[in-house]
């Protein structure tokens, strides 16, 4: 295939990737938000606490297959059709296991009617199974645009399925609903959008093959699935399911920002960086600009967010939601350091040092057992606050080996970073001191007030003091404007 070629199908691929991740999150927000109004936090902190294991238990099921499958040089109908076999049947052996321990998990968290949820909730691993097939074939041959239309259809089905089952009153059953029905009615519309089906043939061989690639996967996401879901563990044992659901809420807000931007940047910088990895100066001032870029956009956002938190809760949400705003406000400070931790990681993936990425996992890994130790001593906010220390100083972690493989040293990302926050930051202050004069506003109009007056603040700081990436965006836009 001409390279040309290969560039068009790969920004046609990353289209409709984007639009995948951000059209479905979209939809999923906007039912979050109608749940929210018919839910309580309590409700949501035990169909969180749940999805917690169900996570776990696909990582499990999956054993890193489906990056094998992606990875394989020649995959054919074949392999994809063992691996779906193989892992139904883990599938199989662990919803048995989550259906024994449903009462062990109830007992252990004294809510009775987690023993029934799990084992409903558990049922997902099998679509799970079939949906990961699926993805790895999309991902192969680049048919993207059949997982977005797959995807948005399903979050729209299972959304509304959800809003009914709310409305009628059945609690905490509807946030149930919408997890089963989103499933299945996933691995249903990627039936009909994407060319791959099972064929009734199992190669053990191939299996035993593409695990051996796959365990080092299964491990690293294990590990990382793990330490990720182990906040929303503790707090709902060590507190309550209600600042569960609380701290979940919290965090989506943030988390949607920086999720969504984030994975935009992560998958252009790797085969960036990796085309110029033989030159590191070159990769050097590319990471140096990626950082400054990312953190222009990423960062005002999020302490805008932090600005406007309590506004934004009472009239997407409602007051008897307000309880999550510290907890957003907290993961605003959290996910705000996300630029440089993707630059960094992205540029020693792609100089080759794979050796380096595993050890600073294992070093962030250490960092928050520290952070999780020392939070349980004290009350939830400290617990959680201690998470954006552990992810700021995760920050030195993912930066200091560049400084000898890029000549990329920690001040000098600092410094990369600190024009955009540091006008951040004055602008999240004037947004809330305008927050505060405004009470008299209907919320609607006060959080519209807010939102365009940080805009307005933070383009003008920009633009006085000439920030470079102002400048290289407002040029992009204009030659885009213009047509060139």
């Amino acid at each position: 295939m001409a390279e040309s070629d290969m560039n068009r199908k790969v920004a046609r691929g990353l289209f409709w990737k984007l639009l995948e991740n951000g059209g479905a999150q979209g939809v999923q927000f906007v039912i979050a938000i109608l749940l929210a109004r018919l839910l309580s936090p309590a409700q949501y902190g035990v169909v969180g606490l749940i999805m917690i294991f169900i996570t776990i238990a696909n990582v499990f099921v999956q054993s890193g297959f489906s990056t094998a499958l992606v990875q394989k040089r020649q995959a054919d109908p074949e392999d994809f059709s063992s691996v779906c076999y193989f892992e139904l049947a883990a599938a199989l052996v662990l919803y048995g296991m989550l259906y024994l321990a449903a009462p062990l998990i109830a007992s252990f968290y004294g809510i009775p009617v987690l023993e029934k949820i799990v084992r409903v909730l558990a049922v997902v691993l099998f679509p799970g199974v079939v949906i990961s097939v699926q993805t790895a074939y999309v991902s192969r041959k680049m048919e993207f645009k059949g997982l977005f239309l797959s995807t948005l259809a399903a979050s729209v089905v299972s959304g509304l399925f959800s809003i009914f089952l709310a409305w009628r009153g059945y609690g905490v059953w509807a946030m149930v609903g919408q997890q089963t029905s989103y499933y299945f009615s996933l691995m249903v519309a990627l039936f009909f959008t994407v060319s791959w089906k099972p064929m009734p043939c199992f190669q053990g061989k191939r299996v035993r093959d593409m695990f051996s690639f796959g365990w080092k996967l299964l491990c690293a996401s294990l590990l990382d699935t793990v330490f990720n879901n182990l906040y929303g563990l503790l707090i709902g044992k060590l507190y309550s399911e209600e600042l569960l659901g609380s701290y979940n809420r919290g965090e989506q807000f943030p988390k949607l920002i920086a999720g969504n931007l984030s994975a935009a940047i992560q998958a252009v910088l790797l085969p960036v960086f990796s085309a110029s990895q033989d030159d590191r100066k070159q990769v050097c001032r590319m990471v140096s600009q990626a950082v400054r870029l990312s953190s222009f956009v990423v960062i005002p956002m999020l302490l805008g967010l932090f600005a406007v938190a309590d506004t934004l809760v009472l009239a997407l949400l409602g007051e008897q939601w307000m309880v999550c705003v510290p907890f957003l406000r907290i993961m605003c400070i959290s996910y705000c350091f996300w630029p440089v931790h993707i630059a960094n990681l992205q540029a020693i993936n792609a100089v080759g040092r794979s050796d380096i990425f595993l050890k600073l996992e294992i070093i962030k890994k250490a960092l928050s057992l520290v952070a999780l130790a020392v939070g349980m001593q004290f009350d939830v906010m400290v617990f959680v606050s201690l998470k954006a220390v552990q992810d700021f100083l995760c920050t030195f972690v993912n930066g200091a080996p560049n400084r000898k493989l890029l000549g990329y040293s920690i001040a000098r990302q600092w410094r990369d970073v600190a024009p955009a926050a540091v006008l951040s930051a004055v602008m999240c202050g004037l947004v809330m001191a305008a927050g505060g004069s405004l009470l008299w506003l209907p919320v609607w109009l006060r959080l519209a007030v807010q939102i365009l007056w940080g805009i307005a603040v933070y383009t003008a700081l920009a633009w006085v003091f000439r920030l470079e990436s102002f400048r290289y965006l407002w040029e992009l836009a204009v030659k885009r404007s213009q047509g060139n």
